[in-house]
């Protein structure tokens, strides 16, 4: 069954062996995440050679997505490993605690107290525990428990509203994306942007990481930040894709404004030509449980109704118990969501302009797909472009994008509804096109008498050059 919402499972002690590896490619996993914020260099190169075996053992390319850590605003450790915090009492956060205690904790973020103000809300272990700030004293920040509970070593800390000044990208990051580029990452996710800033410095040294391999990474950008959203059409425009990183954003901005966020960072992505992915508890249940629970199961199939590229696994696929059983559920409730999802084509193209060929040919293909019934649409693409702007529009047509470079291969791994294929392609155009469909059959994914829409350009295997579009019924002549 094709299924046009992509997957992301984070990898982690439950699913790092080359078994499980296996089973969650085959079980429906696009791309894989690794999270930066656990490991060494040697752990991720490791696991970046066991997903490239898993995707070869399954026919296929995955995409793999280093998330950069960022800047830990956390607390320190404690005495005991942990602390019950009581409402009405009194709790120091202190720049210098090196081990804290029922009355004050360390910080790993040494200039939160330069950050804040009295009357300030702080919110730790994703807002869990709210804390007041009464004063400021030197390095430490004098607080009244609001809301207790028990507290342990390196959990969060927010700020309701936002407003922390901790930049972006850390030295450790830095380093990260230079272990990133080494290992191969298609994706690099950067972790509390505030601005396009972040995001284009980011991307600076992302290249400068990966000139040596030839590498160019497409850059997600975590939207986990409240002041990253009145800045949202500047980072999408700095970036390749976003992240709506519902943990540390819904802290930040409160629950309930998130699933109106959500929506409207989705929509702005699809309407910029960049990519999203939802993430956070999408299936947090099976962390412990062999099956959903009805209201992730709702949440899953909204996010596709929404339109998202991709639904994201973190600590299920990492440290849960049924990590396959997870990709397995999510990609069935995918694929039920996108059987009631409702296209409007005509409406998508009204007052649009198109001021570049490859992408008029692109609107074209969808276009003749949808009204006349195409099985598939099949993109003859180097770089991926034609692929993503085709993905951009809701369709129930399935397109397939083949091309030579195995980079933009696994690239598009994330885009949604489209299938890339590796493909030898010819230099002459009619035999390439006659290769294209013959791949494509031979795959199942049409038969003799389907009509197919084509895309390529001339000459062949310039980046950026398409400027063709044909319709054929497999098995004419061409």
């Amino acid at each position: 069954m094709h299924r046009a919402t992509k997957i992301v499972a984070t990898i982690g002690p439950a699913s790092s062996s080359p078994e499980t590896l296996f089973q969650l490619i085959r079980a429906g996993v696009d791309v894989v995440r690794f999270n930066f914020s656990h490991g060494t260099a040697g752990d991720h190169r490791q696991r970046a050679e066991d997903v490239r075996e898993a995707a070869r053992g399954n026919g296929r390319e995955v995409a793999i997505m280093a998330d950069l850590q960022g800047p830990k605003i956390r607390v320190g450790k404690f005495e005991n490993g942990r602390v019950q915090l009581t409402a009405g009492e009194p709790f120091i956060l202190d720049a210098h605690c090196e081990l804290g205690n029922e009355a004050r904790a360390g910080l790993d973020y040494k200039d939160l107290p330069r950050d804040l103000k009295p009357g300030d809300m702080l919110l730790l272990n994703d807002g869990l525990i709210v804390l007041t700030v009464e004063r400021i004293v030197g390095d430490e920040v004098r607080t009244i428990v609001k809301v207790g509970g028990e507290l342990s070593n390196n959990k969060g800390i927010n700020r309701l509203g936002g407003g922390l000044t901790a930049s972006a990208l850390t030295a450790k990051d830095v380093e990260d994306i230079g272990t990133a580029m080494a290992i191969g990452a298609d994706y690099i996710a950067v972790s509390f942007p505030k601005s396009a800033t972040d995001m284009v410095t980011a991307r600076q040294l992302a290249n400068i990481a990966g000139a040596p391999f030839g590498a160019k990474p497409k850059m997600i950008a975590k939207i986990e930040r409240a002041e990253a959203i009145p800045e949202l059409q500047g980072i999408l425009d700095a970036s390749d894709g976003i992240m709506v990183a519902r943990g540390d954003l819904a802290v930040e901005v409160g629950n309930a404004a998130v699933p109106a966020l959500q929506k409207r960072m989705i929509r702005m992505a699809r309407e910029s030509n960049k990519l999203a992915i939802t993430a956070t508890q999408m299936m947090e249940s099976m962390i412990h449980a062999p099956v959903p629970t009805r209201a992730e199961v709702s949440d899953v199939a909204n996010a596709v109704l929404d339109g998202t590229d991709a639904v994201m696994l973190s600590a299920e696929t990492a440290a849960g118990k049924y990590p396959v059983e997870t990709v397995e559920a999510m990609a069935a409730i995918c694929v039920e969501a996108e059987k009631s999802e409702h296209v409007e084509l005509d409406r998508d193209f009204l007052d649009r302009t198109f001021t570049r060929i490859d992408q008029t040919v692109a609107m074209g293909a969808l276009f003749t797909a949808h009204h006349l019934g195409a099985k598939a649409i099949v993109a003859l693409t180097e770089s991926g472009a034609t692929a993503l702007w085709l993905s951009r529009h809701s369709t129930h047509v399935p397109i397939f994008a083949l091309t030579t470079r195995a980079a933009s291969e696994r690239a598009m791994a994330l885009f949604r509804n489209v299938t890339p294929l590796a493909s030898e392609t010819s230099s002459d155009r009619d035999q390439a096109l006659k290769q294209a469909v013959e791949l494509v059959v031979s795959k199942g994914f049409a038969t003799r008498g389907d009509m197919v829409v084509l895309t390529v350009g001339e000459p062949m295997g310039q980046a950026g050059g398409t400027n063709t579009l044909k319709i054929v019924r497999v098995g004419n002549p061409y």
